[in-house]
């Protein structure tokens, strides 16, 4: 493997035009999407189509929703060696994705609540061969501070470039996992966060402020996606905007994903961060252009 992923996974059922939601009576809408979901699934998904040989670490149920993701991810070629099946349900996450393509989620987490950094195996992933560690989704896995900082730590030690992606939750303002963030950030060699998270983290709304903020927190290297208008880049001795490219959008579900697959899967191929971080903004934009966040990646 060259890169492996670790974070949240379920089911996707993504419906499109949903504006509103009313109380009492029922609702149509005209377009739906059934595909695997969830941070992690989503990144590895679309390293995997980028020809990244990818595994990834998670958690299902051991019920028929986990059966449809595993056929997915054998389709795609993806390494579920590090995938635990759980007694009980897999995460289910329905999407509805209003005229400005926007998605709002009603969700369940399922198997993702037993997901914690006990199932980091530093030692196991070297000897899979993966260069790269990508965590996805933080702040939806509720119970992952405990030991990551150390893991972290073990897998830099051990040579392996590592990344970290936080998702907008309610979980922001939970003080443990806000701790677990900043003891971990020094060991992250990539940070990673829209404009509105990197608002509600260190409350700044602009993006070069808000990066150099992390980067005094310990990050290495920070990036901050700003949709349409590409990413905010902060490290080493490069600081800047990279733009990126027009697209017809359908859809903005898992585009943040789909950024950091790009940005891994360049990493992967010996590319230098700014181009990552163009690939990023491509990768992006490709899944816009699709209803539901891995459908591009499917053709």
């Amino acid at each position: 493997m060259d890169a492996i992923v670790f974070g949240n996974v379920a089911l996707d059922v993504i419906c499109y035009p949903v504006d509103d939601v009313p109380r009492r009576d029922s609702l149509s809408f005209e377009q739906v999407a059934v595909t695997p979901g969830g941070c992690a699934s989503n990144v590895a998904i679309g390293l995997a189509a980028l020809g990244v040989l990818t595994g990834l670490i998670a958690h299902t149920g051991d019920d028929d929703t986990a059966e449809m993701l595993f056929r997915y991810w054998e389709r795609v070629g993806l390494d579920t060696r590090f995938v635990q099946r759980t007694p009980g349900s897999t995460g289910v996450s329905v999407g509805l994705v209003d005229n400005n393509y926007q998605p709002r989620f009603v969700y369940t987490p399922g198997a993702n609540r037993g997901l914690t950094a006990a199932a980091i195996d530093p030692q196991a992933i070297a000897a899979a061969g993966a260069r790269h560690f990508h965590i996805s989704g933080f702040f939806v896995l509720p119970n992952l501070f405990a030991l990551l900082e150390e893991k972290l730590s073990t897998l830099r030690v051990l040579g392996i470039t590592t990344s970290l992606d936080v998702v907008f939750n309610d979980r922001m303002d939970d003080s443990q996992l806000r701790a677990a963030l900043w003891a971990a950030l020094p060991q992250v060699d990539y940070f990673m966060c829209n404009d509105y998270e990197a608002f509600r983290l260190v409350d700044e709304r602009d993006p070069a402020r808000a990066a150099q903020k992390f980067r005094e927190r310990g990050a290495r290297g920070v990036i901050v996606k700003l949709g349409e208008n590409g990413c905010y880049l902060d490290v080493d001795s490069v600081a800047q905007q990279i733009p990126a490219p027009k697209a017809d959008v359908v859809d903005t579900t898992g585009a943040g994903d789909a950024f950091a697959a790009g940005f891994i899967a360049a990493l992967s191929r010996g590319l230098g961060v700014e181009q990552a971080c163009l690939s990023g903004n491509q990768a992006g934009a490709r899944v816009c252009t699709r209803l539901g966040a891995i459908e591009a990646w499917l053709e």
